[in-house]
């Protein structure tokens, strides 16, 4: 969430207490993308990552990418106003960066639970009025439809993107993801789109139970039954895919066709579905 810090004479943002000492997920991907945000613990389980999947750099930068394509394709079908759930630490061209560039006026939303993300955030957007932070979760999506910050910038009576680009993954099947999901389509207007990017283990089943493991270290909930991209599919019931439907990322609307191969090494899929009525 790049652009300008605070300015003189601006109240700083109280920093939230900090557990250095623990892998944190948000700092990890901060280290994977080559950022400073980070500490050793972080910086330790990201090895220990890649020591397992060499490829989590490559796919931590296709997720941006993918991420900057997806808001230049909604930016092109006329939507101004964005919802950035789990959106992660600031790092280049975060979303807020590539609509403004596109539509001065697209207001965007970032939506966190991690106190980390949100002290960063909060400081680095406090002069981008068209910009906010609401301190939620997908998990709770009343309370976060509802908080006052959102709705000082997003009019749910006008078509709205919600974008969940990396945190689905991480919420098991007892936390009612699914319903969750559905609570927020459901309070879109039509014409308002959902993107979702997921991890799947489909073409990599030898990684998933490492993986699983080593990420049950820091997020003791995560769930043993991965899912699998019909899975991830159920998250887009009540919308319509929009081309080239739920694919590996490197394959939906890239600039330079991927082949079924290249596209695998990265083993996200993700899609974007209009709501239309």
């Amino acid at each position: 969430m790049g652009g300008r810090g605070l300015g003189e004479g601006e109240r700083p943002v109280k920093v939230a207490s900090l557990r250095t000492g623990t892998a944190n997920i948000a700092r990890m991907g901060d280290y994977l993308l080559g950022g400073k945000d980070n500490f050793a613990a972080d910086r330790e389980f990201a090895e220990r990552l890649i020591a397992i999947a060499p490829e989590v750099k490559t796919i931590a930068e296709e997720s941006r990418v993918f991420l900057e394509r997806v808001v230049r394709f909604l930016i092109e079908q006329g939507v101004r106003q964005f919802l950035n759930v789990a959106s992660g630490l600031p790092t280049r061209r975060d979303t807020h960066e590539i609509a403004q560039e596109l539509a001065p006026d697209a207001r965007v939303v970032y939506v966190d639970d991690d106190p980390v993300v949100l002290n960063h955030a909060r400081a680095m957007l406090a002069r981008n009025p068209c910009t906010g932070v609401v301190d939620g979760s997908i998990l709770r999506p009343a309370e976060m439809l509802a908080d006052p910050e959102m709705l000082r910038l997003i009019d749910f009576d006008q078509p709205v993107a919600v974008l969940i680009p990396a945190r689905l993954q991480y919420l098991p099947d007892s936390a009612e993801p699914y319903k969750c999901v559905a609570h927020v389509r459901d309070h879109l207007a039509p014409g308002s789109y959902l993107a979702i990017g997921h991890a799947v283990f489909d073409t990599r089943p030898d990684l998933a139970g490492k993986i699983v493991e080593l990420f049950r270290q820091v997020l003791p909930d995560v769930d043993t039954t991965l899912r699998s991209r019909e899975k991830v599919l159920r998250f887009f019931d009540g919308t319509e895919l929009v081309d080239p439907g739920l694919v590996y990322i490197r394959q939906w609307r890239p600039e330079v066709p991927q082949s079924t191969g290249q596209a695998q090494r990265v083993w996200i899929v993700g899609g974007v579905g209009r709501i239309t009525g």
